[in-house]
């Protein structure tokens, strides 16, 4: 039995595609095995919310009159620092960008409360920005000073560019010191007084296409409430990882660079967050489809959480000094049940991502394909897996005399 996109996007059109979310596959499978399953099955819809930096936007603010050059500029929105060093009026701004007065971590632990995740999501919710800019001139830019307010109904462009999302597996973090710490996994209590993970589990888009067979350079995804594409590997993707029998990777692995129409998405999927002593981010929404071509990807989605396992890191010194130590590993069924055990000790958890919103984008996902409104598309070039030459390397420090 093989399937192919376009004979699943016929059905998506005719109303005849049979559409399940990532949660309910796996219990589908239970009760009628894999072979049924995969013929019966069309999609299967992954959702995952939760923190994640190396998030952005840009945008095109318009001309000016006169026109100014904000290139070699300075530019704030609503105080955060702008990336200005693209040309005349296209800016970019990253999640973790701060205002230049905010304290950091002087007064610790820095509490961090707005940033540019912060000003993605209000931009997004359609409020007015502060734009602060300064240009040195030039004869045919010569405005060197812009003070106004901007609105994302105004904008030329308004754009989504994450280059690195939805990672594939992670840590779960602890804290082996005997002070409280900081990190962009949470507040991490002394002597393993809890355990903080991050990640949708069973829902979690690359998880259910470990070897990423399905999802590549094209696919069309559930960004931020609205309609975006995998743009490339996200920055880090690193699939010669170990994995388990079933091809899941036993620690962080693959991610995706994703881009979409930000004037499509809603504050609900993009919200700014504030990671105590550590900085600001963006949490974001993504959701993707995974089409069963063939039984061997309806089993891949078919993994629950008890069959999925993450390492455990300690946070205060094998993670920050970049040391390969583990403390053992604990499948996501260990972590959504509120407890594991580390060094012979139960320890509480918590997660720092949504499975319930996870829920919610997988199911919103599925409606919109059972209703036509999203049909999938084919990647036009695949993401790395194993075996491929990629070698994710520490910076190569070298002196400057």
């Amino acid at each position: 039995m093989a399937k192919t996109i376009a004979e699943i996007n016929e059905k998506i059109k005719e109303g005849r595609a049979v559409v399940v979310t990532a949660e309910e596959i796996i219990d589908i499978v239970k009760q009628q095995g894999a072979k049924k399953t995969a013929q019966e099955i069309d999609v299967v819809t992954t959702g995952t919310f939760s923190p994640m930096c190396s998030s952005g936007a840009y945008f095109n603010i318009g001309h000016t009159k006169p026109k100014m050059k904000l290139g070699g500029g300075r530019a704030y929105l609503n105080d955060v620092p702008a990336y200005a060093g693209f040309a005349a009026v296209d800016l970019f701004i990253g999640s973790n960008a701060l205002p230049d007065d905010d304290p950091r971590n002087k007064i610790y632990p820095g509490e961090f409360n707005y940033g540019g995740g912060h000003v993605i999501e209000e931009l997004v919710a359609g409020k007015d920005i502060r734009l602060v800019a300064t240009a040195y001139g030039t004869d045919c830019y010569p405005r060197k000073k812009l003070e106004t307010w901007i609105n994302i109904n105004d904008l030329n462009d308004a754009v989504l560019f994450n280059i690195r999302n939805a990672y594939q597996n992670y840590n779960v973090a602890v804290n082996l010191s005997d002070r409280t710490i900081y990190t962009y996994m949470g507040i991490l209590r002394p002597d393993l007084g809890n355990a903080n993970f991050c990640s949708a589990g069973q829902l979690s888009p690359l998880l259910n296409d470990p070897y990423y067979k399905t999802i590549g350079i094209g696919t069309k995804i559930f960004l931020g409430g609205g309609i975006g594409f995998i743009a490339w590997p996200g920055t880090q993707h690193n699939p010669n990882v170990r994995r388990s029998d079933n091809g899941v990777p036993r620690e962080g692995a693959g991610s995706i660079a994703v881009i979409g129409n930000l004037k499509q998405m809603t504050p609900r999927w993009l919200v700014g967050t504030s990671m105590l002593g550590y900085g600001c981010t963006l949490t974001v929404g993504i959701g993707i489809p995974i089409p069963v071509l063939s039984e061997e990807i309806l089993c891949y989605t078919a993994v629950g959480d008890n069959e999925i396992f993450a390492p455990v890191v300690d946070y205060s010194e094998a993670y920050p000094s970049l040391k390969p130590e583990v403390l053992g590993e604990v499948s996501y069924g260990e972590l959504k049940s509120g407890k594991i055990v580390v060094q012979g000790r139960e320890v509480p958890t918590a997660s720092l991502s949504s499975y319930s919103r996870a829920v919610e984008i997988a199911t919103t996902l599925k409606e919109w394909i059972l209703g036509g409104e999203f049909m999938l598309t084919e990647p036009v070039a695949p993401l790395p897996s194993v075996d491929s030459e990629i070698d994710i390397k520490p910076l190569k420090e070298r002196p400057l005399d």
